[in-house]
């Protein structure tokens, strides 16, 4: 569940508040990074929240940026304390996709398009196991458990009964259609994703292959929204080596553009439960 502290979310709104404060003294992030004598790219990873920041960070830029008013530099060293707290996920280890959970975390809702495999919230156990094995062949035993637990874990999310995370999913038909792991399991991961379907903050939408071209064929995104003003809404592309955050209004615009084209193409929620239970029952006829 969320906690009342979130670190990821605390570095992006301490980032937000510190990039203010160089935007109101005038200076950009290559002149604070010559006068503190540390790289550019530091001060960027600073201000866009993916990167730790320490009090000693704080109170050099508040220096930087000449804040006298103490109430604010208090303010902003108790973010940067609360922002090197732990998330849950850290007790799972190094996670490479931990800022994204820190963000899916607080969400209120998430928008996903998925192209080859079922979301990771509507995954069950076995299917995302399977998945986790396929595609990281090198992964042990002990990697593949791990990675099932955060992905569990994740799920509170959207079967929390007092504040569920929003979701709305389409699904490429593919990856109704690929055999991840077994055909037992693919029935079961079917099954599974017809029961989400029917809860009332969950939408899936299945994209069929007869659609043709489609929006979506440059591959898989999600987008973030949340309660606070303050967390600006964001897309997430998740990339093998290091994932991409967007979060410029005009690129945020763009991609719900694609989503609503993504939407109207696919098949409306009852039909596409009435199609996944089909493809469940093909699954299951040939064990």
């Amino acid at each position: 569940m969320a906690s009342s502290v979130n670190p990821t979310v605390r570095r992006r709104r301490l980032g937000q508040e510190l990039r203010k404060l160089r935007e109101l003294k005038g200076m950009t992030a290559e002149e604070v990074a010559e006068r503190l004598l540390v790289s550019q790219s530091k001060i960027s990873r600073l201000e866009n929240g993916r990167r730790s920041i320490s009090q000693r960070d704080v109170r050099d830029l508040c220096g930087v940026y000449g804040v006298e008013d103490h109430r604010i530099v208090d303010s902003l060293m108790q973010m940067a304390k609360e922002s090197r707290q732990q998330g849950w996920w850290h007790a799972f280890g190094d996670i490479p996709y931990s800022v994204y959970i820190g963000l899916e975390t607080d969400a209120a809702s998430l928008r996903v398009y998925e192209a080859s495999l079922v979301p990771g919230l509507l995954q069950t156990p076995n299917y995302a196991s399977a998945v986790t094995e396929g595609s990281w062949p090198e992964a042990t035993t002990a990697d593949i458990e791990r990675r099932v637990q955060v992905r569990m874990r994740r799920q509170e999310r959207i079967t929390d009964p007092e504040n569920p995370l929003r979701l709305w999913a389409v699904i490429d038909e593919s990856a109704l259609r690929r055999i991840v792991g077994n055909r037992e399991i693919m029935a079961e991961q079917m099954r599974q994703l017809v029961q989400f379907s029917l809860e009332p903050h969950i939408t899936v939408q299945v994209l069929p292959y007869d659609v043709g071209a489609h929006p979506g064929m440059y591959g898989k995104f999600s987008i973030l929204e949340f309660n606070d003003p303050q967390d600006a809404s964001t897309v997430y592309l998740e990339g093998i080596t290091s994932d991409l955050y967007l979060e410029k209004p005009n690129d945020v615009q763009t991609y719900s553009v694609m989503y609503e084209h993504l939407r109207m193409q696919a098949l409306n929620a009852e039909h596409s439960r009435q199609f996944i239970d089909r493809v469940a029952e093909e699954w299951a006829a040939e064990l």
